[in-house]
């Protein structure tokens, strides 16, 4: 029965994603299904008692019912409800596994933040700018509750990544003044500099490898829950050459897509520079891009 109520709650948790992916408030929502506000609120709450329900709902979201069951791969179109879907996997999971560009996200420092919404703003045009609060909502609230709870994170960058990363800075545009291409250089020197400090001192539970080698150009994460691993493979990023329009992310538990991405990851991180090594390296890559604090 418990496993039941919560494959349910993944359920309702799918569709509140959906939703907000698709700019629909729970009121517009269920004026579209001809139901209360008060039955769409049961029903992201995982309360759901009649299939043909879940069948209008996905067809109202655009969204198969494979996909809203999370029956195989469940296929996400667009970065708002993508971003949604990694919070809710994340509210309790107990390890964070992932090749991520230039890092993880979840340990970049509050200046990233501050700077976000311009470099996401630059990338889009300006009938398209309304995601981008909600998007940058949902970032803070991950960012928030890893540091409540701290998950074991084991990151995996790119040394190609941050020689990048370096070289044009945190930039949506490459249309940007000199000036404030300057800044944002600086900027991204200033998050390299922090993986360096994580590298010599790392805090409880991160732990971060620099993998020298050719590197998947999509980052995935594998995160584990109490009884069950979930893959994410996402088209989509921050920071720099942002792409938060165009993409599909992926999400399953199939143990196959599972054993592959993990059999990368174990590769990848057994091939990394770790600790004073990987600072040292990176320290390296800083000094030949002609950067100084």
């Amino acid at each position: 029965m418990e496993e039941t109520q919560i494959n349910f709650q993944d359920i309702g948790a799918r569709l509140k994603a959906h939703r907000l992916g698709r700019n629909l408030s729970p009121e517009e929502l269920a004026t579209r299904l001809n139901i209360s506000r008060a039955a769409l609120y049961r029903a992201e709450k995982g309360e759901i008692a009649k299939i043909d329900m879940l069948a209008a709902i996905a067809h109202e979201l655009h969204v198969s019912l494979p996909s809203l069951l999370g029956v195989g791969i469940e296929y996400v179109d667009n970065a708002v409800s993508f971003f949604e879907r990694m919070r809710q996997i994340e509210e309790d999971c107990e390890q964070i596994i992932g090749l991520f560009s230039p890092i993880s996200y979840l340990v970049t420092t509050d200046r990233y933040d501050s700077v976000l919404k311009d470099v996401l703003s630059e990338s889009v045009p300006g009938s398209e700018q309304q995601d981008i609060a909600k998007i940058l909502d949902i970032l803070a609230k991950r960012k928030a509750r890893f540091a409540q709870r701290r998950p074991l994170l084991a990151s995996i960058i790119s040394d190609a990544d941050i020689r990048k990363f370096l070289r044009e800075g945190l930039e949506g545009s490459p249309e940007l003044p000199p000036e404030i291409r300057d800044h944002r250089r600086r900027m991204a020197l200033a998050e390299v500099e922090h993986i360096v400090e994580m590298l010599r001192a790392p805090d409880i539970g991160i732990q971060i490898g620099v993998a020298r080698e050719p590197i998947p150009s999509t980052s995935f994460q594998i995160m584990r829950q109490a009884g069950r691993s979930i893959l994410t493979i996402s088209p989509f990023r921050l920071g720099h050459n942002p792409n938060i329009r165009i993409g599909v992310g992926l999400i399953t538990s199939a143990p196959e897509a599972l054993e592959l991405h993990e059999g990368i990851a174990e590769r990848l991180w057994n091939s990394s520079l770790k600790g004073r090594e990987a600072a040292e390296h990176v320290e390296n890559l800083i000094a030949r891009e002609g950067l100084t604090p």
